[in-house]
């Protein structure tokens, strides 16, 4: 219990007079033989703790009768995950929020109708954002060079910006990172996204994690979504590589699910034409164990260092 986390969920669960199990480490067949024995009803993790637990192998699965609920941060997991969690028994909720402003700002908070909705569509939806928290008073989608919003219309690219009385005051002793941070009353994100009709908002990537191919932008986001979708595929991370022609084009570190097998580039290359324009697809696959935080959040600066050396 530490970061945000340290101050907000744990505290919330005593003060309902919940009970929680706290975990040393992320171990599959542990969590899944707890939920089972002490009947967990809500569960926190990074999305790639979901992961972890979606391709768990069967032998460290204890079945449980009753539905978990998850709260997950970070990015939106792909829809593969989603699928798996569900299979499993648990209900995933997407938090969105950041240490400056107090952890959560905003959830997705789940409409009945989506139920009739398939698969794919119905997943969409649960990986948007927009619903403040009570004690966030506005949260906008907005031209960080003008600071006005964009249209609500699912295609103009954003900076997701929040006021609360929940924000930070600044930087300890880094003004300029603090006057980058807050401008206007508002504290800006670093996280670019859509803002669509209904007024949910869909995070497209963090603005550092942007590739621009020839002048085209590329969501990392969107890469790393269709490459989970291979049935081999467990984990992706996708970030820059430079490219002399190009100024930079997309590359791929992926972690193979246990006990599959490597698939060719050539495969990967055909199935990412199937579901994304040509320049999207990455030039480069780099296949092992992604390089991740205590919490499972993949160190894409760790990445990014890597592509120099290729």
């Amino acid at each position: 219990m530490f970061h945000c986390s340290g101050w907000s969920y744990p505290w919330a669960v005593v003060a309902a007079g919940g009970t929680q199990i706290c975990l040393r480490k992320v171990e599959p067949a542990q969590i899944f033989r707890l939920i089972a024995e002490h009947r967990v009803t809500h569960l926190c993790g990074a999305p790639i703790v979901l992961n972890m637990l979606a391709h768990a192998p069967a032998e460290q699965r204890v079945p449980f009768q009753h539905t978990v609920t998850v709260a997950t941060g970070g990015a939106a997991p792909p829809s593969s995950v989603f699928r798996s969690m569900e299979a499993l028994g648990f209900r995933v909720t997407h938090l969105y929020g950041a240490t400056e402003t107090y952890g959560p700002a905003t959830s997705c908070v789940f409409q009945p109708e989506w139920n009739l909705l398939p698969d794919d569509e119905r997943f969409a939806k649960m990986a948007r954002q927009g619903v403040a928290y009570p004690m966030v008073e506005a949260v906008t989608v907005a031209d960080p060079k003008t600071m006005a919003p964009v249209p609500r219309d699912g295609t103009t690219v954003g900076e997701i910006m929040v006021r609360s009385n929940t924000v930070m005051k600044g930087y300890l002793k880094n003004e300029a990172a603090t006057a980058k941070t807050l401008v206007g009353n508002w504290c800006l994100s670093g996280d670019l996204a859509v803002w669509h009709p209904d007024g949910a908002i869909e995070i497209k990537d963090r603005s550092k994690d942007i590739i621009i191919s020839g002048g085209e932008n590329i969501s990392s986001l969107e890469v790393e979504e269709v490459l989970t979708q291979h049935p081999a595929v467990m984990l992706a991370a996708v970030v820059a590589r430079p490219d002399a022609k190009w100024g930079e084009t997309p590359c791929a570190f992926l972690e193979l699910k246990p006990g599959a097998t490597r698939p060719d580039d050539k495969e990967l290359v055909a199935f990412c034409q199937a579901r994304l324009a040509r320049f999207k697809i990455p030039k480069t696959f780099i296949y092992g164990p992604l390089p991740k935080t205590s919490t499972g959040k993949i160190q894409k600066f760790v990445l990014r260092d890597q592509t120099g050396a290729l």
